[in-house]
């Protein structure tokens, strides 16, 4: 189904974005505290969005595969 592809897809885009943040930080904690802030709760957000359409996904696969039963 395309919708596991696509959360998948963003949820491996918003963890990399978070690693990156991370390590942006480790490596100069101080220079642009307030934006790595920002893009780690950004980071978190599409985590938690991409992870919500792949339990909608699985939902309705599983209705699906109840009807047709």
């Amino acid at each position: 189904m395309q919708a596991f592809a696509i959360a998948a897809g963003g949820i491996a885009a918003a963890t990399a974005r978070f690693d990156a943040s991370a390590r942006r930080t480790a490596a100069a904690p101080l220079d642009n505290l307030a934006e790595e802030i920002v893009d780690r709760l950004q980071s978190e957000v599409a985590l938690k969005a991409n992870v919500a359409v792949l339990k909608t996904a699985d939902q309705m696969t599983g209705t699906l595969l109840d009807m047709l039963a």
